[in-house]
């Protein structure tokens, strides 16, 4: 299919395990062109776009933004679990785009707020009434984890980039000292990501087997299954124990960041764990703050079902910068 040239834009979200790309009109996605590589098979990102472009019958872009699960400096960004590094250079040089960005993936999450169809919102905690200049939060649950917080600014929106995945566990029971004590052993630093994530869930579920004297492993897609199917008390209660550390570690965030334009979870395991979060004890534990238990009341929490929301997110960047 050929495109007008100097028109489109082409936007990217690389994982930790696949790149999707697509073409974008303005803000709107076009569903069509989306197309998913696997990364193991590319020895980089410009080889991926490279490839893209000549699929796409050699589309001439305007403007290119990618979204990368990673810390992005500048106009460089590296990959936390996939061994690509990326600048804006060699993305002008893939795509011959006038315009380029590189965005955190949580930042692209946040850049599509507000362009995501309401249907693809689950709302987990109801709040007050968002006034649409108020601060919102994106938090990610996949192969990772991180947040963001999204601040509308008189020059445009801006979507703070940070690594909060690799701060401190918190800790609030002896089980939970001991699942960190588990954690550091295995992996050298308790992180939240090492618990809050698919790898995360599965740590979990290796850690309450040692605890019960029964060692088994379990992929996060088959414990997700047993929950939905209750063939496996072990998957429900690494599922219960995922879900308050969760609703804990949101809760800490939005006393950081005081999201009263709403609280957003995005990725897969925010995804797959959506239809349990109510019944796991996700409110109880996002509320547990003491003396400010009443104020969290103020944080309306949602799941975005969109699974394509950062290329969204990359398009809508993309528009804010050329206007």
């Amino acid at each position: 299919m050929s495109h007008p040239p100097n028109t489109l834009s082409l936007v990217a979200d690389i994982g930790g395990t696949n790149t999707r790309v697509a073409l974008a009109d303005g803000r709107q996605v076009l569903p069509e062109t989306i197309r998913r590589y696997r990364n193991s098979e590319y020895p980089g990102l410009e080889t991926v776009l490279r490839r893209y472009i000549d699929e796409e019958d050699g589309v001439d872009c305007a403007a290119a933004c990618v979204a990368v699960a990673g810390p992005v400096r500048g106009n460089r960004a590296s990959m936390t679990n996939l061994d690509w590094t990326m600048d804006t250079d060699t993305i002008a040089r893939a795509t011959r785009a006038e315009t380029v960005a590189i965005l955190n993936d949580l930042q692209a999450q946040g850049h599509a707020l507000g362009h995501i169809e309401p249907a693809n919102l689950r709302s987990v905690i109801a709040g007050p009434e968002a006034d649409p200049h108020e601060t919102r939060l994106v938090i990610g649950i996949g192969t990772g984890f991180n947040a963001a917080p999204v601040f509308e600014t008189e020059y445009g929106r801006l979507v703070a980039p940070s690594e909060s995945g690799h701060a401190n566990l918190p800790i609030r029971t002896e089980a939970e000292l001991r699942l960190c004590q588990y954690v550091s052993t295995a992996h050298g630093f308790p992180a939240v990501e090492d618990v809050l994530s698919g790898r995360g869930l599965e740590r979990v579920y290796a850690f309450l087997g040692r605890e019960a004297n029964d060692p088994r492993e379990a992929k996060a897609a088959d414990i997700m299954d047993a929950c939905a199917q209750g063939t496996d008390d072990r998957a429900v209660e690494a599922a219960h124990v995922f879900t308050r550390i969760l609703g804990t570690v949101c809760g800490n965030l939005a006393l950081v960041q005081l999201p009263f334009g709403g609280v957003f979870l995005v990725g897969g395991v925010a995804r797959a764990f959506a239809p349990y979060l109510d019944a796991y004890g996700f409110d109880d534990a996002f509320r547990d703050k003491g003396r400010f238990a009443g104020f969290m009341a103020n944080f309306a929490v949602h799941v975005v079902e969109d699974d394509f929301a950062a290329l969204t997110g990359s398009a809508a960047h993309l528009v804010e910068l050329r206007s």
